[in-house]
């Protein structure tokens, strides 16, 4: 079972669906007991970072947030994804959650903003799990990316700068376009996230 994060930002609805139609029961919470019965834990996210953070504060979800990404398979979704780095700089500095190293800021591009459309992505030939999707295009709509090393990188897309497209590291992953709207690209791409951070769990586990 895939729980979705319940803290009032997202666009749960479309995420459940897409779960659904990869053969996944969902179930959206915010209560420790529910996420402790599922197999993954998605945070999603529209609007801004700090809107997004605030609500996490505000219903005191921070520290549950943290202790299921060190229990469980942890995907970010879109500003979902943001949040999954140390500070974003959208309306002012604001601490993310921390759990892979880098920070948010505003895309440096000569491009029109927000960005927004169909991109193809560049897959790191360090995750040869993700090679199918090389050249594979999906839909982008923000106008801040991650700054985070090369090493956490699978996957990134071009306008005008690099932008990083997906992230992982160990069972921590982060989809920054909409998976939901990508078609089924998008599914196959959830789906090889899902399988990717429970490989990094069981390896995990094993040690």
């Amino acid at each position: 079972m895939i729980a979705i994060v319940d803290y009032g930002v997202g666009n749960v609805a479309s995420v459940a669906n897409a779960c659904k139609q990869l053969g996944y029961e969902t179930i959206l919470t915010d209560k420790k007991e529910e996420f402790e019965q599922a197999t993954h834990i998605i945070l999603p996210g529209v609007g801004s970072f700090r809107a997004a953070m605030e609500e996490i504060e505000q219903r005191n979800l921070r520290g549950l947030l943290l202790e299921l990404a060190a229990q469980k398979p942890f995907i970010g979704i879109c500003v979902g994804m943001q949040l999954l780095f140390e500070k974003g700089f959208e309306h002012g500095e604001t601490e993310g959650l921390g759990l892979i190293p880098g920070t948010v800021d505003k895309i440096e591009t000569t491009h029109l903003l927000p960005h927004i459309g169909w991109n193809s992505l560049e897959v790191s030939s360090s995750f040869p799990t993700y090679t199918e999707h090389d050249g594979k295009h999906v839909y982008f709509v923000h106008s801040y990316q991650a700054n985070t090393p090369e090493e956490y990188i699978i996957a990134s897309t071009e306008y005008g700068t690099q932008i990083p497209a997906i992230v992982q590291k160990g069972t921590i992953c982060g989809i920054q376009f909409h998976p939901e709207k990508s078609e089924k690209v998008g599914q196959l791409l959830l789906q090889s996230v899902f399988e990717s951070s429970q490989q990094a769990f069981s390896k995990e586990e094993s040690i």
